[in-house]
C-alpha cells in the first residue's frame, strides 16, 4: 500500500479521495445523493454510468467536481465498480469512497475516513455506522458495525460488519487483491472484503456516516436469492470451524434462503435500534 502523505494544502485535504458511485438510470437519486456531501474541502466524484437510458448527466453542485465514466452497455455493478477502480487508479487517486444512488452521506464523512486511514496504514477498508431509512426518509433501524479489525473478522459472516456504500477503500490494496470480481454475483462487496482481510485490516468508525435507503428495487431485494447463494459459497470457501460465529452465520444465511424478504426486514426493525444511542 502507499504510505501516508502530507502534500495537500489545507483547503484540498480530500485531493486524493474520490467518491465512487455506480448508477443505472435514476438521475434524481444520483443528484440527491451527491448533494448530501458536506465537506470543508472540494469533493471529487466518479459516476460509473452502467448503460443508463437516457445517460446519466453530471449535476452542477457547489464544492463538487464530477466526472462520468460510461460503460458501453449495462454489465452489472461488479463490472462497473471494477472499471471505476481502474479509472481512479489511472487518475492518481489513493482512496475510493463508495456510495450508491439514493443513499445520503453524513456531514464530514470523507474527511473523517481519510484521517483515520492516514493514521492506520494497514487498514485497507474503513466503514461507518449506517442509519437505514425508508424511501420517505423515516428511520427504520441502525447498523452499528464493530469498530476493531479483530471483531470485523470474527463477525464477518454473522452480521453486517462492513456496509459497502459506507466504505472508504485504499485503491492500491483493492487492486493488489484482484479488484472487484464477477465470480460472486450480487455479493461482490463481501468477496472483496474477505480478500482484503487476508492481507490487511478492515475497520469501522463508531459514528454515523451513511443514511442507507431501503429500496425494494435494490440489489438486496431483487437479486436476493443470488446474493444469498453467493454468500454461502464464500462462507464455504473461507469457513473457519474454530469460529463459532462462522457456524452461526452459516445457519443465519440458510434461514435467509427460506425466509421472505419482507419478514426479514420486519425482524430487523424489531430487533435493531431505530437510531444510534
Amino acid at each position: 500500500m502507499t504510505t501516508p502523505t502530507t502534500g495537500f494544502a489545507p483547503q484540498d485535504m480530500l485531493g486524493d479521495v474520490a467518491v465512487l458511485m455506480p448508477a443505472y438510470n435514476g438521475q434524481a437519486d444520483v443528484e440527491r445523493t451527491l448533494a448530501s456531501f458536506v465537506e470543508s474541502a472540494a469533493v471529487r466524484v466518479l459516476i460509473v454510468d452502467d448503460g443508463s437510458t437516457p445517460p446519466i448527466v453530471a449535476p452542477t453542485l457547489p464544492n463538487l467536481h464530477i466526472d462520468i465514466l460510461r460503460m458501453p452497455q449495462n454489465g452489472g455493478i461488479e463490472r462497473a465498480l471494477q472499471a471505476g477502480i481502474e479509472a481512479l487508479a489511472a487518475r492518481g487517486y489513493r482512496y475510493a469512497a463508495r456510495i450508491d444512488a439514493g443513499d445520503l452521506a453524513a456531514p464530514g464523512r470523507l474527511s473523517k475516513q481519510r484521517a483515520y486511514l492516514e493514521a492506520h496504514p494497514n487498514v485497507a477498508g474503513l466503514g461507518m455506522w449506517t442509519q437505514v431509512v425508508s424511501r420517505q426518509g423515516a428511520p427504520l433501524f441502525m447498523l452499528r458495525t464493530p469498530a476493531e479489525p479483530e471483531a470485523v473478522r470474527r463477525l464477518r459472516f454473522f452480521r453486517a460488519s462492513l456496509v459497502h456504500p459506507a466504505m472508504m477503500l485504499r485503491i492500491d490494496a483493492v487492486r493488489a487483491v484482484g479488484n472487484y470480481r464477477v465470480a460472486y454475483r450480487a455479493a461482490e462487496d463481501l468477496d472483496l472484503f474477505l480478500r482484503l482481510m487476508e492481507r490487511y485490516d478492515c475497520a469501522n468508525l463508531p459514528e454515523l456516516g451513511l443514511y442507507y435507503e431501503l429500496n425494494e428495487g435494490g440489489i438486496s431485494a431483487t437479486k436476493r436469492r443470488r446474493q444469498i447463494i453467493s454468500t454461502l459459497k464464500l462462507q464455504w470457501r473461507y469457513f473457519n470451524a474454530a469460529n463459532v460465529y462462522d457456524w452461526l452465520g452459516l445457519a443465519k444465511n440458510l434461514l435467509h434462503l427460506v425466509t421472505p424478504y419482507s419478514a426479514l426486514q420486519t425482524m430487523k426493525r424489531a430487533l435493531l435500534p431505530t437510531r444510534a444511542a
